[in-house]
């Protein structure tokens, strides 16, 4: 392991995060307050580490992130297996998002999509999905951002390391600073 260039991506990252992207977090994070105060919800979705990164996300609006506060809705469409067997038992995988949104969804509300690559079709399908519902929809991706980039009404991409778990990195240090900001709104 070489332990410099480990040091050197961490560094990369984090100063994208909370250099480069920081007043687009804070606009991100006032835009999913508003929403979350006026009674909508967050939905998230994504897989592998990317379903784990929205369901943290979902656990930290439900429950607390630093303060005694509130619930606020905020809705992992990764959890439930029965929902995502069958979707994908009878319309495919590429849908096990999209399905949810729909049955879900509604105007007022938000979509985080999670994708390192930007390229999962069941994470584009979900925007879609959304969009087709006058939906915020949030993609969370890395690199050049890939399908959904062109899909979402915005976009934070981790662009500084084409490594997987770099990228996975800036995105939980993201989904830090926007919990801490929507509670710090919301309080």
């Amino acid at each position: 392991m070489d332990w410099d260039t480990i040091s050197e991506d961490y560094l990369a990252v984090a100063h994208q995060v909370l250099v480069e992207l920081r007043e687009t977090i804070d606009a991100i994070a006032v835009n999913l307050a508003e929403r979350l105060g006026a009674g909508g919800k967050i939905m998230l979705c994504g897989n592998g580490g990317s379903a784990a990164d929205a369901q943290h996300f979902a656990a930290e609006l439900v429950n607390r992130f630093l303060f005694d506060r509130r619930p606020y809705a905020g809705i992992a469409l990764t959890t439930d297996t029965s929902i995502l067997t069958a979707i994908g038992n009878d319309y495919g995988y590429d849908q096990s998002f999209a399905k949810q949104v729909q049955a879900l969804g509604k105007e007022g509300d938000a979509l985080i999509a999670i994708s390192t690559s930007g390229n999962a079709d069941n994470v584009c399908a979900a925007i879609e999905a959304a969009k087709e519902l006058n939906i915020y929809t949030l993609a969370m991706t890395g690199g050049t951002g890939g399908g959904v980039i062109g899909l979402a009404d915005q976009a934070l991409s981790v662009s500084c390391s084409p490594k997987t778990p770099r990228i996975q990195e800036g995105h939980g240090l993201i989904i830090h600073l926007l919990c801490e900001r929507i509670e710090e709104i919301l309080r």
